[in-house]
């Protein structure tokens, strides 16, 4: 299967240049003699190496993955274009280029739609893997930096690849080797930048200006979205605009004259009266208090919100089985939720759920509270994961075991382990007033706190990472 999809790719690929080279003005798509530019063959060797290998283990894994495989395809293929286009032309206007970069912006806009559109899929983390890192494509508007620009985008993605290592080490190997290609591509790729196209996109000096009848259609049903993301801003100019150079240089000089006064500088001010002191003369606090000159103080925040928020229309509460998934969404003060039909292949998912309660019996594959506040979780025996992201004080509750609780982007979290589950490992990240509570004798719990604040030195071989003495 991965020699077929290996040469279907390049098939693709060569049918790709032969068309460039019969269209029009494809005679040029390369330096000489229609031969294809030495970055756009570089950029092949891409796609037809670790692209295509992580396309074939998405076909393995199948589902959602080889969706989103089949989008990140297209992606690499629309950047392909983009370089193409380098390699012939001279670099056009900002506009023409925007134009340009818009087909590969549709598709990288697919891509993190998609993994919204799926958050309750059993491969959300390879997805969410995906998602976070394909901006990464945008390197082609950067400048003059892009090879960084990748890394950062690609270091994005650790956080999910991670989980799903994590996940399917001991089960599954396939998705072990998806991760490893899927993290060799952006490797590659920050290699090929630092060879071709070290300061940003490398144009052709010789050919014509690049024009925006190359670009492909916009997608039908509405405008086209931005391009990708491109470099940060220019600095503001501190020295001000040329209309009042002169002037603002000449303040800044009084400025600094001033300043070099040392202690001569307090020989200007005014001396104040005690009789005009409003805290030695109380006849003066009655008096009306000046218009205020300066901006208005800022509204409380509670003000703010009445004042620009509209009424939104709340989403309907599910409380399904789809699939293998139960679904358990938008619950608000619901205190009686209860899972009882439970198999162990399935999976349990809730998402903004406020001030409820959720009892799940029976032994099931794994747990996720997503975007949840004020949210009590009861269960009996989890084979898998039970995991916490973006919630705020809630609290967990296990009767039975569990061997792994993970703790990541929450304010506020209390866990309640039983007796079987006393070796569940805890892992946390980004979070904050985590407390582990432990079952005595007397059947009581001790409250441990799961530590916030580390010390890291280096030892002169390597850095040594220690809970601080005010762990909490």
């Amino acid at each position: 299967m991965a020699e077929l999809a290996n040469l279907v790719t390049r098939l693709e690929l060569a049918v790709g240049r032969l068309e460039a080279m019969s269209g029009p003005g494809g005679s040029n798509e390369g330096s000489a003699g229609g031969a294809v530019s030495a970055f756009v063959e570089a950029f092949d060797e891409i796609i037809s190496g670790p692209v295509t290998q992580y396309y074939t283990l998405s076909q393995h894994i199948g589902g959602d993955v080889l969706k989103h495989a089949e989008m990140m395809k297209q992606a690499f293929a629309s950047q392909r274009q983009v370089l193409v286009k380098a390699s012939t032309a001279q670099k056009p206007s900002d506009t023409v280029l925007n134009t340009l970069l818009q087909p590969m912006s549709q598709v990288i806009q697919q891509v993190q739609a998609f993994r919204e559109q799926n958050r309750t899929s059993t491969h959300f983390n390879h997805l969410s893997a995906i998602s976070e890192s394909v901006p990464a494509l945008g390197w082609v508007a950067v400048a003059p930096k892009p090879g960084p620009y990748v890394k950062e985008m690609q270091d994005a993605a650790m956080f999910y690849t991670n989980r799903v290592l994590k996940e399917y080490k001991e089960k599954d190997k396939t998705h072990v080797d998806w991760v490893r290609s899927y993290l060799v591509i952006w490797a590659e790729l920050q290699n090929y930048i630092k060879q071709y196209h070290t300061t940003g996109l490398s144009w052709s000096k010789t050919g014509p200006v690049a024009s925006a009848s190359a670009a492909s259609p916009s997608a039908p049903g509405g405008s086209a979205p931005p391009p990708p993301p491109g470099p940060p801003p220019p600095p503001v100019n501190l020295s001000g605009s040329s209309e009042h150079g002169d002037s603002d240089a000449l303040n800044r000089n009084a400025l600094f004259e001033s300043i070099n006064k040392g202690a001569d500088i307090t020989k200007g001010l005014k001396h104040v009266k005690d009789d005009d002191k409003t805290h030695k003369n109380p006849s003066l606090r009655g008096q009306s208090a000046p218009m205020r000159s300066g901006p208005k103080p800022f509204a409380s925040p509670s003000t703010r919100a009445t004042a620009s928020s509209t009424p939104t229309r709340a989403a309907p509460p599910v409380l399904e089985l789809e699939g293998k998934k139960w679904k358990v969404e938008n619950q608000e003060g619901a205190q009686d939720l209860v899972i009882s039909d439970t198999e162990l292949k399935q999976v349990v998912y809730a998402y903004k759920c406020n001030s409820s309660t959720l009892q799940i019996k029976g032994k099931l594959n794994s747990i996720t509270l997503d975007n949840c506040k004020k949210m009590g979780l009861v269960f009996d025996d989890v084979v898998g994961i039970v995991d916490i992201i973006n919630c705020r004080d809630v609290k967990v509750q296990v009767i039975g075991r569990v061997p792994t609780i993970s703790i990541n982007k929450t304010d506020g979290c209390q866990v309640f382990l039983s007796k079987d589950s006393l070796n569940c490992e805890i892992i946390s990240a980004k979070s904050s007033e985590m407390n582990i509570l432990v079952p005595r004798k007397d059947c009581e719990f001790s409250e441990f706190p799961v530590p916030e604040q580390f010390k890291t030195v280096w030892d002169g071989e390597k850095l040594v990472t220690t809970t601080t003495e005010i762990a909490g």
